[in-house]
């Protein structure tokens, strides 16, 4: 089922709405339209003028966000980074990017640039509604003086917000551009992932002695911790592997199954040769790639009457032998598969599967 879809391009850059943010959507309208003056628009009358305003405040949010978004993506493309996409969800927005600058001042300039858009904005908004409650007598009390205080203040709390010295938040990236001044790559992440955790720790502690209790607290130490732990251990994996060809861990004893046959064999097939995924290769012709979890959705009853060829996955994700393996590492986790078929030629000449990658890291890390 497709998640995601296109709502335009900026600068080239595709911009995506995942199916979550429609729930934000009309979750932070239904707030804003909760919650009285300064904050909100709960005493506005007639209802439906305050319904269509807190959906008008979201709206003009999420372009806030967006152009924060923008802002790490220009900079990024400044200095050669691929965007592949900006996607708008749940909690917020994030910039797709085949990888973060390398050197540390890079990686400083294009974190802090969402922040600075941010409280750009904020800027300009908070003056604008000075400037003209200064020339317009009585500005201060109308809806759009409102509207814009809204969106000023969050701008300036969601730039404030994203510079605490935490993975995922640009703040953890400064971080650890700083730390990368004076060690390698994997230990700045490693220290600045740690100074996350520690927030996180605070943050859970907080949200626990406060009375009564924050669950809101308790929830963002738990999404900066993980995002801590995730940033550590996906630029371990691919700086450790970045030196490794894929043609040096790949399988190549390939062992494919047919398109003919059915499920019941199949699952026997697993069973004696031990792997949970095989090309279908008919006439020596790749016809797709089938694993035990495409087996797993068919009832057990059905499966001697259904065919590999009705499960398979037919779009099969390649990579040639001559990409590194850090590179590997990113298409199996963009496309959320487990294997690699590796071709060359037109021809397979092995597989790559998840597994291998995590042997050759232990082994490399040792």
């Amino acid at each position: 089922m497709k998640t995601s879809f296109k709502i335009g391009s900026v600068m080239g850059i595709p911009i995506l709405i995942q199916i979550t943010f429609l729930i934000v959507l009309f979750l932070f309208a239904f707030v804003f339209s909760s919650v009285p003056e300064p904050f909100g628009f709960a005493d506005v009358q007639p209802a439906l003028l305050g319904y269509g305003l807190s959906l008008l405040t979201t709206i003009l949010l999420f372009t806030c966000v967006l152009l924060h978004e923008l802002g790490h993506s220009y900079i990024a493309k400044k200095y050669g980074v691929k965007i592949d996409n900006i996607t708008l969800f749940l909690i917020g927005g994030v910039s797709s990017m085949e990888e973060m600058p390398r050197e540390p001042d890079q990686e400083a300039k294009m974190a802090f640039a969402g922040p600075f858009v941010s409280f750009l904005i904020g800027g300009i908004l908070f003056g604008l509604n000075l400037i003209v409650d200064m020339m317009v007598a009585g500005y201060s009390t109308t809806i759009p003086y409102r509207l814009v205080y809204i969106l000023a203040s969050i701008n300036i709390v969601l730039g404030a917000f994203n510079l605490v010295p935490a993975f995922p938040m640009d703040g953890g990236r400064i971080l650890r551009a700083f730390f990368a001044r004076h060690m390698n790559y994997i230990q700045a992440t490693r220290n600045a992932a740690n100074v996350g955790k520690f927030f996180a720790f605070m943050l859970a502690l907080l949200g626990i002695l406060s009375n009564p209790w924050n669950p809101w607290l308790l929830l963002i130490a738990v999404f900066i911790y993980m995002g801590a732990s995730g940033e550590e251990r996906s630029t371990a994996v691919t700086r450790t592997l970045e030196n490794v060809m894929v043609k040096d861990v790949m399988s190549s004893d390939v062992i494919s199954v047919s398109p003919e046959m059915n499920l019941e064999e199949l699952v026997q097939f697993m069973f004696e040769h031990k792997h949970m995924g095989y090309p279908v290769i008919q006439h020596n012709v790749l016809k797709g790639i089938v694993t035990f979890t495409d087996v797993h959705k068919v009832a057990q009853v059905d499966r001697i009457s259904t065919l590999v060829s009705d499960v398979m996955t037919r779009d099969v994700v390649t990579i040639s032998p001559a990409e590194n393996a850090s590179e590997a590492f990113k298409v199996l986790n963009n496309n959320n598969v487990g294997r690699l078929v590796v071709m060359e030629d037109g021809e397979i000449i092995g597989i790559l599967s998840r597994t291998d990658l995590m042997h050759t890291m232990t082994l490399l890390s040792e």
